[in-house]
């Protein structure tokens, strides 16, 4: 037990029309603050956002999922909020919004490898 860090995660989802409150999960943010690690793993199933709406652009749902990529990984790209602690840029993306592009409110857990455990709740939870 001694090996295991705490964590959080929030579900990234996909809300469609944001006045229906229906949405589909599209990927997993993770915060491990002892293994000063923030990651992110997401894939849009083009057949799931084809019958929840036509509208959507898939390309400009991928580019604004990859903005949320940049600012994990704290690159200039991901503008001013790529600057922030690893933590404040977690808070930030996983914080509530009305925009179509969404997150769960966190959740908590243990685990040895937080790159590992990203990957678990990506396949549990988006595929």
């Amino acid at each position: 037990m001694q090996d295991k860090v705490t964590y959080e995660y929030a579900i990234i989802r996909i809300v469609p029309k944001v006045e229906r409150g229906e949405f589909f999960n599209v990927g997993v943010l993770l915060f491990s603050k002892r293994k000063h690690f923030l990651g992110i793993k997401y894939k849009i199933d083009k057949k799931k956002l084809e019958a929840f709406s036509e509208d959507l652009d898939l390309t400009m749902l991928n580019d604004h999922l990859k903005a949320w990529e940049e600012v994990c990984k704290g690159n200039p790209k991901g503008g001013c909020i790529g600057d922030f602690e690893v933590s404040d840029r977690f808070r930030w993306l996983a914080a509530s919004r009305s925009t179509i592009i969404q997150s769960s409110k966190t959740h908590s857990g243990l685990c040895t490898d937080p790159q590992e455990e990203l990957e678990g709740l990506f396949k549990a939870f988006v595929l």
